[in-house]
């Protein structure tokens, strides 16, 4: 029996491997162009499809006003006090409509956060959100509840779509966070009971703004 091989042994394999290109098994599979067909309908619907089928909340706004007045209704509604907002220009836009004043606590201790977002992918109902548009890294995750506004000319169908505008829009300086985020947090365990909000917010909803 020929004896297993040690440490060096395993890493002067993977070293020659790395070195010596191997044929592609499926040479064909590079030639499959995986793109999805786009619905009839307008990427708005299709993301509200989505997103709600993926337990997000959406809500359309027709203008600035009617998403002061939506937010005002749903903070009236569900009693918060304490909403943080780390974007400076998302609080004086909201603030200018008479929004109450943001929470100076951290986020562990608040009951809302709201953000922005970089684009919606619509055949996913996802929402990317970056450590730049999404005011950090814990903005959109780390609260309970996540409020993100976006407008309807961030709307694209595909994943690809995405990443080709976050190519164009930062070149080789991306942000150090970027993520696809899809609903609430879900998982389940082995017996497939689905668990929400686990580990990220318990409820995420979608403001689109007409724009």
């Amino acid at each position: 029996m020929e004896a297993s091989l040690g440490k060096e042994g395993i890493l002067k394999n993977i070293r020659k491997a790395l070195i010596q290109s191997a044929d592609q098994p499926f040479p064909g599979i590079e030639k499959i162009d995986f793109a999805f067909e786009k619905g009839e309908d307008d990427l708005s619907i299709q993301f509200a499809e989505k997103f709600t089928s993926l337990l997000g909340r959406f809500s359309f706004c027709e203008n600035e006003e009617d998403l002061v007045n939506q937010l005002l209704a749903l903070v009236e509604e569900r009693g918060w006090t304490e909403i943080h907002c780390a974007d400076e220009n998302i609080k004086s836009a909201l603030s200018s409509f008479g929004f109450p004043a943001f929470s100076e606590k951290q986020l562990a201790d608040v009951d809302v956060s709201i953000t922005k977002c970089e684009v919606l992918v619509a055949r996913t109902g996802s929402m990317v959100l970056s450590s730049t548009e999404s005011s950090g890294r814990l903005s959109s995750v780390y609260a309970p509840i996540h409020i993100c506004i976006a407008k309807t000319n961030q709307l694209v169908h595909d994943v690809k779509d995405a990443i080709v505008f976050m190519q164009k829009k930062y070149g080789d300086r991306l942000p150090s966070m970027i993520s696809f985020a899809t609903g609430p947090s879900r998982t389940a365990d082995i017996e497939k009971t689905l668990v929400v909000g686990v580990h990220g917010p318990k409820e995420v909803y979608c403001f689109l703004l007409d724009k």
